[in-house]
């Protein structure tokens, strides 16, 4: 059925069906061979849609597309192999920067339609191995106030202290307090300019959001906890519950609306109908990795060599605990691995919903 029903990915508002053809290896990676289909509620046609930046030349046609640097090994392949393959196929020539220096790659070739057809196929490409790459930045709603972590550090020394018995439960599984928070959704930027890019999506987001908020911060509550796998005796991720003071769902609406222009722009992949909101309280990949994030899964992810612990006494005994309030006024572009002056994540970019 995988054949019959290939999946589909939507670039620039282009679909392509993808077809699985192994045949390269990239560090225990598999190269994906992919056709294009067209708009999936127009018939298919011979030559792609999308020809507006290709340009004549007095040799025939040009184009030039942004890609960065740590994308470029995908184009070129095993000794060169993908590349002359497009070329072949396609009789055109790509021209490729070096490794490690940013820049565009351009496509050029006598006719119109051979630009187009490989344009095409190294713009699947790239959106196939991007997917692949490790997030570097979230978008997240800080939540390290200092009643909430006195609230954290209330509630670790008391799991502690009741149940450091259970197994699996000790210290090293505690979200660090300054770093609690809120994820919205993950990024993988992968030069400065996509960063740049990110910030200015950002910013974009403001009127709509202060709209939802009537320019106020935003008072919540921290209150409650909960797992999301099937077995509350292997559990892997503990979250506390956040929900705004007024009952409303201004928070989940400003998520939602966030994910929404991310992905619409291509720099975010959408995980699930509605963000689900959760602030991590405990996580066993911290027990070997204190850096590790959520990417706001769910809960099982990164499973090999994770030892899980059992939260049955834990759900029991604290399972509406109370964390604190605060006041949200901001949304960040936070920076994965990293810590600023109070211990949060290095913003690239933030607005403010006041």
């Amino acid at each position: 059925m995988d054949i019959l029903r290939p999946a589909l990915i939507n670039i620039n508002g282009r679909i392509y069906r993808k077809n699985l053809i192994k045949e390269e290896h990239y560090e225990d990676e598999e190269e994906e061979d992919f056709s294009y289909s067209g708009p999936v509620t127009d018939q298919c046609m011979d030559e792609p849609c999308d020809t507006n930046n290709i340009e004549q030349t007095e040799k025939g046609f040009r184009c030039a597309i942004d890609v960065p640097s740590v994308l470029y090994k995908y184009i070129i392949g095993k000794k060169g192999e993908t590349r002359k393959r497009l070329e072949s196929d396609t009789k055109t020539s790509i021209s490729i920067p070096k490794q490690g220096v940013e820049g565009q790659i351009v496509i050029t070739g006598p006719q119109k339609s051979a630009v187009a057809s490989a344009l095409t196929r190294v713009e699947v490409l790239i959106e196939s191995f991007r997917r692949k790459q490790p997030f570097t930045h979230f978008l997240s709603f800080a939540l390290n106030h200092p009643q909430v972590q006195e609230g954290f550090q209330r509630f670790k020394e008391e799991v502690l202290e009741h149940c450091s018995q259970d197994g699996g439960v000790d210290d090293t599984i505690f979200q660090n307090p300054a770093k609690l928070h809120l994820t919205i959704g993950t990024l993988a930027l992968l030069n400065e300019q996509e960063v740049m890019r990110a910030c200015e999506l950002l910013q974009q987001c403001q009127d709509v959001i202060r709209d939802t908020t009537e320019g106020k911060p935003l008072a919540l509550e921290v209150r409650g906890i909960e797992y999301m796998n099937d077995d509350p005796s292997m559990v892997d991720v503990l979250y506390a519950k956040v929900s705004p003071q007024d009952g409303s769902d201004k928070l989940q609406q400003i998520a939602d609306r966030l994910v929404e222009h991310f992905v619409a722009a291509g720099l975010m992949v959408r995980e699930w109908e509605r963000v689900k909101l959760h602030a991590t309280v405990m996580n066993t990949l911290f027990r070997k990795d204190p850096s590790a994030e959520d990417k706001g899964g769910s809960g099982r992810q990164n499973m090999k060599d994770r030892e899980a612990f059992d939260a049955r006494n834990v759900l029991e005994m604290f399972g509406e605990f109370n964390f604190g309030a605060c006041e949200l006024n901001s949304v960040q572009l936070s920076q994965r691995f990293s810590s600023d002056c109070t211990g949060y994540y290095c913003s690239s970019g933030h607005v403010t919903f006041s």
